[in-house]
């Protein structure tokens, strides 16, 4: 029986290539599988059947969006998840999706080995690698423009070599990754760091400098997942959309910085991600109002190191599963509407309402009406201040 590869396929230059490309190096048929995840473009039929044409003996599609904002995307505005304090984790958001994808069509088609085509300076070969090695440990994994030296030049000659019904005359001189959730831009001139991104870069969002009028929206959340966008009940795929069509039209979202990659490169990345931003920066603005001062302390910790573990690949990892839990149970109480004003590149929180709410009127008021006995802050100051006072008369003593 012949063996089978299922490829991660995206429908361009490199994937096409890699489908022949791995036939005639190990003799298995391929079956490629191409996932939506909100990045626009070709329709699924057409990525169907390029790849097929290019020599797939199978090419299965899904359209996940709705898959991906939920069990992806909430998750990540529940963890508030900015890796380095900044990046809303745009790629590796979708990776662990796409594997989960791959390991299912491993399964129903018999195969032994799946293939990507993620480059050995990336974090993406990582999450997809170790992905795989989490839900399907027996599968070996081919790895063409890694491994195997499939250069551009060499991916271009093969595809006019074999006719390969793709136009390899167009090259940006950026590498695009996007999806729901954001678009990811890096390499070109950008990799002299002094060079600033240019207006051409970007495309989820428009110029913050130009003139327009501030939009205000109304966001409700249930639980820390966001259910309705000015008293209209959304699906959070809706959400996403609708948020990122109106912040990205105030050029919010947009993130030029040096990463740590999880290989040890440093790497400059441009991001942009209206959506995302807007609704992370409302979600902790509600968890300000509804979540205790100790879990919340507690929470930021968690948060960072969710958001690293995804990063780095790990999201079916046993730690991040537990972290989740954490999270999911957080979040419990983080329901109530946030106002927001979009405008100028920024989203800026005006508003707060919940029945969940911890803030109390009558205990925060200077006003008439004050709940607050300040007579009794003397006591706990004396208290709380104990230690660092008998620190410090020890301190005195010593140094005489």
């Amino acid at each position: 029986m012949t063996e089978r590869v299922v490829l991660a396929y995206s429908g361009g230059l490199d994937t096409s290539v890699a489908i022949g490309w791995i036939a005639e190096e190990t003799g298995a048929e391929v079956v490629a599988v191409a996932i939506d995840c909100g990045q626009g473009g070709e329709d699924l039929d057409a990525v169907r059947r390029r790849a097929l044409d290019c020599g797939a003996v199978e090419a299965v599609v899904a359209d996940a969006r709705d898959e991906f904002a939920n069990e992806y995307c909430v998750p990540a505005l529940q963890a508030n998840a900015l890796y380095m304090d900044r990046y809303p984790l745009v790629s590796a958001l979708s990776r662990p999706l796409i594997v989960r994808h791959m390991a299912e069509a491993a399964r129903y088609h018999g195969a032994t080995m799946v293939a990507h085509g993620c480059t050995g300076k990336g974090n993406d070969q990582v999450r997809f690698e170790a992905g795989l090695a989490a839900l399907f440990p027996e599968l070996e994994v081919l790895a063409p423009v890694r491994d195997s030296g499939m250069t551009r030049d060499k991916a271009i000659a093969f595809a006019e070599d074999k006719g390969l019904p793709i136009d390899v005359s167009k090259k940006s001189p950026y590498s695009i990754d996007q999806n729901l959730f954001g678009r990811a831009v890096e390499t070109g001139f950008l990799e002299d760091i002094w060079n600033g991104p240019i207006e051409d870069v970007y495309d989820y969002t428009r110029d913050p400098a130009e003139q327009r009028e501030p939009d205000e929206l109304v966001i409700t959340f249930t639980a820390g997942v966001p259910t309705a966008i000015d008293g209209r009940e959304l699906t959070p795929l809706q959400v996403l959309e609708e948020t990122n069509r109106r912040a990205g039209d105030q050029g919010i979202g947009r993130i030029d910085m040096v990463e740590d990659r999880l290989v040890g490169i440093k790497s400059r990345e441009v991001y942009e991600a209206p959506g995302a931003i807007a609704l992370i920066t409302a979600h902790q603005e509600l968890e300000n109002v509804t979540v205790e001062r100790e879990l919340a302390r507690y929470k930021r910790g968690v948060d960072q190191r969710w958001g690293e573990l995804v990063y780095d690949g790990l999201w079916f990892s046993p730690l991040k599963d537990a972290l989740q839990t954490f999270v999911t149970e957080a979040n419990k109480n983080v329901t109530g509407d946030i106002r927001m004003v979009l405008h100028g590149g920024r989203a800026v929180v005006t508003g707060r309402r919940s029945e969940a709410s911890l803030y109390d009127y009558g205990l925060a008021t200077y006003d008439t009406g004050d709940t607050y006995d300040q007579s009794l802050a003397r006591g706990f100051i004396d208290v709380f201040g104990m230690p660092a006072r008998i620190a410090g008369l020890r301190d005195r003593r010593r140094t005489k």
